[in-house]
């Protein structure tokens, strides 16, 4: 069975760590039981009946100077589920009052901040500072980090003379071409806001290269709901079915939820199954099948499966 602690306990450990693989039995007298896996086990084959899964923690965001274009950037990076944190030697440009949504303000210098702090192996960092000198500092103390992305901002030629000053300080010519530069998509942006919406396009477009499985803000916040009664998972699908394996709500006892499993007719029957849930320890499994034969029961022709673990919190 499912337990709110368990999934609690899976959230605190991302304080400590980017990712964390679990297994779900689903099949057999031990159905419903997980087992959060250590290192070495994490090598080992899956066994028969199981499902594994490597989930990990919100991405990280880290902007470096708090000026205009990073007052809309990081509302922008919050509306995306970021954990987002600014850092700018300036009291005036790093204080709650100017980023109230930012997760952690560092009023400090900005090598001092990104080498004093651990952000993971798969932050995203992005320089929006006052200055060319600045820029060139952060980017080099983000070089030595393992991440998922850097970008820089900065005129064609101002680049150009930064990428010739990061040769001539050794750095490979592989680690220079990682480096977003000017940074953001080509829209032809021009203020603050839309310099922002063309980093954040950016970075999704990176971020979704290579997907990764993650335990929604959302739906953390239900499973802390006194109200929450079921957690919902898609575990497999085929086909033109909604969002993918590992997606994740929490439904309550009055019906509302935390997180999507797609919408639409699945969501609802789904929603339906999830408030009144009781199977025998509280763990059971659904399938629905939304070929065209048989999807007509559930309003709608899409062709693909999804099957859906249900759980008692």
């Amino acid at each position: 069975m499912a337990d709110r602690e368990m999934y609690l306990q899976i959230a605190a450990l991302f304080a400590q760590t980017d990712e964390i693989t679990i297994e779900t039995t689903l099949m057999g007298e031990q159905a419903g039981q997980k087992k959060i896996l250590t290192g070495e086990e994490r090598m080992l084959p899956p066994g028969e009946h199981v499902y594994r899964e490597t989930l990990y923690g919100r991405s990280r965001a880290v902007v470096c100077g708090g000026g205009h274009v990073s007052l809309a950037l990081v509302r922008f990076l919050k509306l995306l589920d970021f954990h987002v944190t600014v850092i700018d030697g300036r009291e005036e440009f790093a204080n709650r009052e100017r980023f109230p949504e930012a997760d952690e303000i560092l009023c400090m210098d900005f090598e001092e901040g990104l080498e004093q702090r651990d952000f993971g192996e798969h932050a995203y960092y992005i320089i929006v500072t006052r200055g060319h000198k600045d820029d060139y500092r952060c980017l080099r103390s983000i070089l030595k980090k393992k991440r998922d992305y850097v970008g820089m901002i900065g005129s064609r030629g101002k680049v150009a003379m930064s990428f010739e000053r990061l040769r001539q300080d050794g750095v490979e010519e592989e680690e220079i071409r990682k480096i977003h530069a000017p940074i953001g998509l080509a829209i032809s942006a021009q203020t603050p806001a839309e310099i922002g919406v063309s980093i954040c396009a950016e970075i999704i477009q990176e971020k979704n290269k290579y997907p990764r499985k993650t335990l929604e803000e959302e739906v953390l916040r239900g499973i802390r709901d006194e109200n929450a009664v079921t957690m919902v998972t898609v575990v497999e699908k085929s086909g033109s079915s909604p969002r993918g394996e590992a997606t994740r709500m929490v439904v309550c006892r009055d019906g509302s939820i935390y997180g999507t499993i797609g919408g639409g007719p699945i969501e609802f029957a789904a929603v339906k199954e999830a408030r009144n849930f009781s199977d025998a320890g509280g763990f059971s499994i659904r399938e629905y099948d939304l070929s065209n034969s048989k999807a007509a029961t559930l309003g709608m022709v899409c062709g693909g499966k999804v099957k859906v673990l249900f759980e008692k919190l």
